[in-house]
């Protein structure tokens, strides 16, 4: 099983909804798929149709024993399951502090699913905390949306500088989001970082009407706009996201 993370330090910039789409089109594509909702807003659950878990203790939640195989649920598309967010994650950091090892605690738990899935996606809480440090020992690429903003641009800055040489550094796969060609600012923001990152994926995701209402619709842009620009990016960032990864970009087959 690949492990993949949609992470950023910056809130806002498309982490969930490229979660959820590139979820959906690992599914459609035949792979085995898991979204684990690791923010407790819960927004990945929500676009999937999921109820978030109740408000179980973090004790149950992060015990190795009892593990998080039963709460795991099905979505509406085939192949493509989910681990619900949960209020309690709100805590996750503190709690975790409390284990010998508290950044492996996460990768354990996942352990289990190993067998059973060939991609789990992570959808991460904007912040730098403990929770990080386990999806940055866990997840062997990290996804990050950038908007062409400089603020946006800084966190990635910040992110590259807390990795350094540590077991993230080389994971990190940046892509752009929320891209408005029309605006001169936007292109010439994404061209100057691409000459100065080449690690950056040569595919954005672009500001359209069609992918903002995926809370609307509550379903992968591809469900209800195939046709769209926001579908047609979504598809071209998966084959580069597949490539990175070295493996097969497999092209979905109809729901």
């Amino acid at each position: 099983m690949i492990v993949c993370a949609t992470y950023n330090l910056k809130g806002g910039v498309g982490k969930t909804t490229a979660a959820v789409n590139l979820a959906h089109l690992s599914s459609r594509g035949g792979r085995r798929t898991l979204v684990w909702d690791l923010d407790p807003q819960g927004a990945a659950t929500y676009y999937l149709r999921g109820e978030t878990l109740t408000p179980r203790t973090l004790d149950s939640l992060l015990d190795k024993k009892r593990g998080l195989v039963d709460a795991v649920r099905a979505t509406d598309y085939v192949k493509l399951d989910l681990l619900p967010a949960s209020l309690a994650y709100r805590n996750l950091d503190v709690a975790l502090t409390e284990f010998k090892r508290p950044t492996k605690r996460l990768a354990k738990l996942l352990e289990p699913f190993r067998d059973r899935y060939d991609l789990a996606i992570l959808d991460c809480a904007p912040n730098l905390s403990v929770t990080s440090e386990n999806v940055f020992e866990l997840a062997d690429w990290l996804l990050i949306p950038l908007i062409p903003t400089p603020l946006s641009l800084r966190a990635y800055e910040q992110l590259q500088q807390f990795c350094g040489a540590g077991p993230a550094a080389p994971k990190l796969v940046p892509f752009f989001s929320m891209v408005d060609r029309r605006r001169q600012l936007h292109c010439d923001l994404v061209a100057d970082f691409a000459s100065a990152h080449p690690e950056i994926l040569r595919t954005f995701v672009p500001y359209t009407s069609q992918v903002e209402r995926m809370g609307e619709h509550r379903s992968p842009v591809q469900v209800y706009a195939p046709s769209s620009p926001g579908a047609r990016a979504f598809a071209a960032l998966w084959i580069a996201v597949c490539e990175r990864l070295g493996i097969a970009p497999e092209l979905p087959s109809a729901e």
